[in-house]
């Protein structure tokens, strides 16, 4: 049987490494961009490793900026009331190594553009861009300046997501034939919410495709061709999706995102003998079942360190510390190649950003 195409595991989960709040070198100075929920979390998972330090935050607002630094014990707070953008102080702060960027997706391109020329190391929130020229324009960018770059997919670095690559991988549930993941919740309207809004690359898909995608990354890797069907509401973004992707070998996937409706937000692996299915949410589940046809069925199951953000934290402090530029968990290509699908979806659905029609930018 041919082996799985399996998304690397970070090394923090190998036998024998530290523990992912240990430190594993020099303490890397961490700037956060942005105030809001995601970077609230983050910030407290960050907290936790022992060779990060929080050095500065940034924020449009300056109450938002001042109540955060005071929350987490950031060095410095800047604001765009400050003297210049406050982005752009804080990637100017020399005492700044690595920013994590935690804004609405149709800033990402620009904000870590910008934190690139200044020579920071990049962490970036899903999706990396709006489309895979930007993605693309970002590598480019980090290799010519000697940068780590990656996208945070926070996902790929769980161990109970390792732990389900290994049980496929293992053959005990034979070939991989189907994969079903869905995740959706019914998104109160309002266009000027990042969720609705167009200019903020609105949408479930590049909201929420990349987790189920996940799933099918890891267990049969990239598609040979994907047929992709929803629904676009007046403000022009999709506001559910529905994707099949189909591969060389005969296997599909079925993948679903839904702003509209509460959906099981579960993925299911079905192989030619038996399946694996995680608990809900797909994307950080606790529990794993497994159903061999020859043997008994068991549950595995997973405790969560934080808020489950510190395996990807831990990965880019490792890569940084080591003078890697990309994760093996997490690559550029991969990074760019899902882009590329996302980009040939929209295609089908009929969901276009301004981002899309942007001259790109040259040196």
């Amino acid at each position: 049987m041919t082996p799985l195409p399996r998304i690397a595991p970070p090394p923090c989960l190998a036998p024998g490494s530290p523990g992912p709040l240990q430190a594993t070198g020099r303490p890397l100075r961490w700037g956060v961009v942005s105030t809001g929920a995601i970077a609230t979390l983050v910030s407290e998972d960050l907290a936790r490793l022992a060779d990060a330090v929080l050095q500065a935050v940034s924020s449009r607002n300056h109450a938002n900026a001042v109540a955060f630094q005071r929350r987490f014990g950031f060095a410095t707070a800047y604001f765009d009331g400050d003297a210049g953008a406050g982005y752009d102080q804080l990637f100017a702060d020399p005492e700044v190594d690595v920013v994590y960027v935690a804004t609405p997706h149709g800033q990402h391109y620009g904000i870590a553009r910008r934190a690139l020329e200044a020579g920071k190391h990049v962490l970036c929130e899903k999706s990396l861009t709006i489309n895979a020229r930007e993605a693309l324009e970002l590598t480019e960018l980090a290799a010519d300046r000697g940068l780590f770059l990656m996208e945070a997919v926070w996902t790929r670095f769980l161990p109970i997501i390792n732990r389900a690559w290994e049980i496929l991988a293992s053959g005990e549930l034979g070939e991989v034939r189907w994969v079903q993941a869905d995740l959706g919740f019914p998104a109160v309207y309002d266009p000027a919410a990042r969720l609705w809004n167009p200019a903020a690359g609105g949408g479930a898909l590049l909201d929420l495709g990349v987790y189920p995608l996940t799933w099918a990354l890891g267990t049969l890797g990239f598609p040979q061709t994907v047929s992709a069907t929803g629904l676009v509401n007046d403000d022009g973004v999709d506001a559910q999706n529905a994707m099949t992707l189909s591969y060389g070998s005969g296997a599909q996937a079925q993948l679903a995102c839904s702003l509209q409706a509460a959906s099981p937000r579960t993925a299911t692996v079905a192989c030619t003998g038996g399946w694996l299915r995680s608990n809900a949410p797909l994307h950080h589940p606790t529990e794993l079942t497994v159903e061999p046809h020859l043997g008994e069925a068991r549950v595995e199951t997973f405790p969560t360190v934080g808020h489950g953000y510190v395996f990807e934290l831990r990965e880019v402090t490792r890569c940084i510390q080591a003078g890697l530029q990309q994760s093996p968990t997490m690559p550029w290509a991969d990074t760019v190649d899902t882009m590329r699908l996302f980009d040939g979806v929209r295609a089908q659905l009929g969901v276009s950003y301004a981002n899309d029609r942007a001259v790109p930018v040259t040196d």
